[in-house]
């Protein structure tokens, strides 16, 4: 037999023995998946690649694009900010309530729904809640450990979605505490008060929606709903045009571009002023890089960092050197910020605890009591509120000096302005040593005699590249024109029952 004969031969019986090995290959396989013909499963050792689920990773924040920085724009006709995209947001962190499994699920399907439906959307989680849902995400999501989230959420997130109540907006906050910006917050309220909630879950994809297309310069084409008539047929007139040029460009991939509600039709942001708060140590060094942000853990409070500061006046200068941080950048000496209160009480001591309050270099009184309160109108509806706190709206630039329980019946609330400069120092007189200070409710430091805590309010200004300070939230179009005013009235009617009358059913029984 020939050579050519040899090799013919050859060719044929290789392809007699693959086909008898894919023939019983695809029986065993049928065998072992019910999708392709079989009629039970059978452990062989095969896997059914038809079913098998997408890949499903955790991947490194550090990988995420640098953070998009919106625009706030004010107009005539309110006191809250338009919201502005210079181009569509990327990296969402989302943000479920803790321990809450119902919450989880829904995160899951919100997290679903964003992603298949807006493009180019990045899911950044907690390292905690990445864990527990990555497994039902397929696609890929980010985190990053809780050592590295400070810094590397405030570079790279644009928009953070809260799903819980006011304790896992306050967490939002606090992420972002050493920073002078914070992304906006679209919160929804999925706990148990909800004060600070702006939307019900079962409205996601129309608050989404709102939230991602804000200042979309897309022609108007989706007419269908009342609120979205009204606001083309009213178009608003800016008292300044926005100094920059939205890439038009980059919500056309959107599933159906109709949603594009053009740049008059704008979310609403009420910028909640927030604390700064400076420890200093008996020698006036500000020691707030060694404070560890935790509830439980204690401060070490060695040496201070030599690039501290030593005296107020030098602290007034470190201020005014953060304004030309870039947005996202810690602030020098690293000032930590709060949404609601800053609180300095007696702890576990049995006794009084006596505190002097200095306002603006001035002693103010000498208050004995369970501890002092210093809140943002924000905070007045949390401890200070407990405390027998005034309730202020959210828009007056000031902070409060609220008692908690203190032993002069004379000893009133007061409200000051917000360039106000707070300082509380435990008195000679104080017989616990040290007393314990919390911001945003996490303990922070134990002071002692000789230390201070310096509170001011944070400046909201307006610069070339935008406004800085405060935490931006979305709010809810109002129902009237021009009425601002309306959730906070609805908070304080509906959930803070505000002045409810003695024996009368109310409207929902």
């Amino acid at each position: 037999m020939s050579a050519s004969s040899f090799l013919a031969r050859d060719r044929h019986l290789l392809v007699l023995n693959s086909g008898a090995l894919r023939s019983s290959g695809m029986a065993m396989l049928r065998r072992s998946c019910p999708k392709l013909g079989g009629l039970a499963p059978v452990s062989c050792g095969y896997r059914c690649f038809s079913v098998s689920a997408a890949r499903r990773q955790i991947l490194d924040v550090a990988t995420l694009p640098a953070r998009t920085v919106p625009h706030y724009q004010q107009s005539k006709t309110s006191s809250l900010l338009s919201l502005h995209w210079p181009q569509p947001p990327r990296n969402i962190l989302l943000m479920p309530k803790l321990h809450a499994p119902k919450v989880t699920i829904a995160a899951v399907e919100f997290a679903k729904y964003i992603y298949n439906n807006y493009p180019n959307l990045n899911l950044v989680f907690e390292s905690h809640i990445a864990k527990d849902v990555h497994e039902s995400l397929p696609f890929p999501i980010y985190s990053t450990s809780p050592s590295e989230a400070p810094t590397l959420l405030a570079k790279k997130v644009d928009l953070v979605t809260t799903m819980g109540g006011d304790g896992t907006i306050l967490r939002a906050a606090n992420l972002f505490s050493t920073h002078n910006s914070v992304p906006p917050i679209l919160s929804f309220s999925m706990g148990t008060l909800g004060f600070l909630g702006e939307w019900k879950f079962d409205q996601y994809k129309r608050a989404w929606r709102e939230c991602y297309m804000s200042g979309c310069p897309v022609a108007v084409e989706d007419l269908v709903q009342p609120h979205t008539r009204g606001a083309v047929a009213g178009q608003q007139q800016w008292e300044d045009k926005p100094d920059f040029k939205p890439l038009a460009g980059g919500w056309d991939s959107v599933r159906g571009n109709g949603q594009c509600l053009g740049d008059s039709r704008t979310s609403k942001v009420l910028l909640r002023n927030r604390l700064r708060v400076g420890i200093y140590d008996s020698e006036g060094r500000n020691i707030n890089g060694q404070l560890i942000p935790t509830s439980t853990a204690e401060p070490d409070l060695g040496p201070s960092p030599t690039n501290s500061s030593s005296s107020s006046s030098s602290n007034n200068n470190n201020y005014n050197n953060s304004k030309n941080l870039a947005p996202g950048s810690s602030l020098n000496p690293p000032f930590l910020h709060a949404i609601n209160e800053v609180s300095i009480d007696r702890g576990s001591h049995p006794h009084l605890a006596i505190i002097e309050i200095w306002v603006n270099s001035r002693l103010l009184t000498e208050a004995v009591a369970d501890g002092i309160l210093i809140s943002t109108p924000t905070g007045s509806t949390a401890y200070s509120l407990s405390a027998g706190g005034s309730i202020v709206h959210p828009l007056v630039k000031s902070l409060l000096i609220t008692p908690i329980s203190p032993r002069s019946l004379s000893f009133r609330p007061l409200v000051l302005p917000l360039q106000s400069r707070v300082v509380l120092k435990l008195s000679p007189r104080n017989r616990g040593r040290e007393l314990p200070v919390s911001i945003d409710g996490k303990r922070r430091a134990a002071v002692t005699i000789g230390m201070e805590v310096r509170v001011e309010g944070e400046r909201l200004e307006k610069g070339a590249d935008g406004w800085r300070g405060g935490v931006p939230c979305v709010i809810r179009a109002s129902s009237g024109d021009g009425d601002d005013d309306d959730s906070w009235v609805g908070g304080l009617n509906g959930l803070l029952k505000f002045n409810f009358p003695f024996g009368e059913p109310s409207d929902e029984q």
